[in-house]
């Protein structure tokens, strides 16, 4: 697909992408814009300015999302959203959220100056914390508009002691009013989000697009071993009960559990571990790691944890320890709308281009909007899969057959 083919302006959304990676940049490519912070607020007003210049009506909601709008024709119309987010990893990348919100914008954009009427109304949402690395919990804004905070996320704290809510405050918004802000299901049609892949897929298959099928449902579970902790030199091997023995069986059983069903997309993952007193010389007596189980299917998923549960009890049993589970959550997995990605199908063929379909292993603010509307997402290629790096990239041109995509999909889904 070449430039003469796209209705949206390429080099616009180019400009705005570079412009914005300039807030909390860090080496030569890289972003640190954490969730309401003086940096995040300064993007944040960049965008709503760019918002406010194409004619939207804008505004902050008190969940610290940034909201651009245009009526439809009927405004009492459940509106067609389109959105992603703009905070980033402290060592992240330029385009992991914020294309989505450039190009939902872009769309908006093109639509108005194309003179199109939408029959309903259209949002471009930047949702607020999507990350969740300054308060350790993400998704924050996309869950706030559909009620499902959990209770004490506001006095949660950052690194600084800083809690969210004093954060919300410092940002403009009134932690006090978050209902004001949330919206009923009944007021959406749809929700479209473009995410950069963060994953190798689409680079493998030399496609610039791909339309995502669904968002996998991650489990987070915290295994702590307990044994017996003793001198290394002293203690016979045959007498020990070491829970980092017994770790590394359940890991590797575990790494090949998820592997057993050729072809699915299951995945697993131990990313923390904790030895206990820790030392070279010393036997451990606790060991504690985490548990991230992510699949597209429920019940397969299912099958796994239990599958798991049972490998843990049974290397307990087999190394003489004890042990516990922490249950940290986690969310069902989301299939997209089979008719927003027949529709995604359909503009495909009239650009000339055949995305495949693909599975999102990365949660995304989609995966709430799926709860609350239809939910549909366009994947754009990125270099190596790389993502939440300054070595993340996508290059423009990827990006604008993206965001034509996403402006022909708003356009089929914006007809009453």
């Amino acid at each position: 697909m070449n430039n003469t083919t796209h209705t949206i302006n390429a080099s616009r959304l180019s400009e705005r992408i570079h412009a914005l990676a300039e807030i909390g940049k860090i080496e030569e490519t890289g972003v640190n814009r954490l969730a309401l912070s003086k940096k995040y607020k300064e993007g944040m007003d960049l965008v709503r300015k760019w918002m406010d210049e194409a004619g939207l009506k804008t505004r902050y909601d008190n969940f610290g999302n940034l909201i651009g709008r245009i009526e439809g024709k009927n405004e009492n119309a459940p509106a067609v959203m389109l959105g992603s987010h703009i905070d980033s990893q402290p060592y992240g990348g330029r385009f992991d959220g914020t294309i989505g919100v450039l190009g939902g914008l872009e769309a908006v954009q093109t639509m108005m100056e194309q003179g199109i009427e939408p029959d309903v109304p259209v949002e471009v949402m930047s949702f607020c914390d999507e990350e969740g690395h300054r308060f350790g919990v993400g998704l924050f804004g996309s869950r706030g508009i559909l009620g499902k905070l959990e209770q004490g996320e506001l006095e949660r704290t950052d690194a600084e002691g800083v809690t969210r809510r004093q954060a919300l405050i410092e940002f403009g918004t009134d932690p006090g009013k978050l209902e004001e802000s949330e919206y009923s299901p009944e007021n959406l049609k749809a929700y479209v989000e473009m995410h950069i892949e963060q994953g190798p897929n689409l680079e493998a298959a030399d496609v610039p697009v791909g339309i995502v099928s669904g968002i996998a449902g991650p489990r987070w579970l915290t295994v702590e071993l307990t044994g017996l902790s003793g001198h290394a030199g002293t203690v016979p091997m045959a007498k020990r009960r070491d829970p980092l023995v017994g770790a590394s069986y359940i890991m590797a059983a575990f790494n090949s559990l998820v592997q057993s069903e050729k072809d699915a997309p299951s995945v697993g993952t131990v990313g923390d571990l904790e030895v206990f007193p820790g030392g070279r010389s010393i036997i451990p007596e606790r060991v504690t790691f985490t548990i991230d189980l992510r699949d597209s299917d429920l019940e397969r998923r299912n099958t796994y944890e239990e599958a798991l549960m049972n490998i843990i009890e049974r290397t307990a049993s087999e190394h003489g320890l004890e042990y516990t589970i922490h249950d940290d959550g986690g969310t069902t997995p989301k299939d997209a709308s089979p008719e927003i990605m027949d529709i995604m199908k359909s503009e495909s063929d009239e650009i000339g281009i055949e995305p495949p379909v693909l599975m999102s292993g990365a949660f995304h603010d989609a995966s709430n909007m799926a709860d609350a509307c239809d939910m549909g997402m366009i994947f754009v290629r990125c270099k190596d899969g790389i993502s939440h790096n300054p070595a993340e990239y996508s290059t423009d041109a990827d990006i604008a057959v993206g965001t034509e995509l996403l402006y022909r999909t708003m356009l089929r889904l914006v007809k009453e």
